[in-house]
């Protein structure tokens, strides 16, 4: 991608991405009860790829260590 057509996929990200976030924000903010408890059943069972390595454990650690990074140092 050239330099002037990065430039110009950032400004759009720049102008629109408020107004997309925005939007979004609306239409999360219409849910109903109903509708977030389907959206995070779906989201908890949907299948996972045959292909993915066993885990021996369950990630929390690692998420921890990634907030911890976000977080700002005293």
């Amino acid at each position: 991608m050239s330099d002037e057509k990065l430039r110009a996929w950032v400004q759009n990200w720049l102008e629109l991405g408020p107004i997309l976030e925005a939007i979004r924000r609306r239409e999360l903010e219409a849910l109903t009860e109903a509708q977030v408890r389907e959206a995070t059943l779906d989201l908890l069972t949907s299948p996972v790829p045959a292909d993915l390595p066993p885990r021996h454990e369950s990630g929390l650690v690692e998420q921890q260590r990634w907030f911890s990074k976000l977080h700002p140092k005293n």
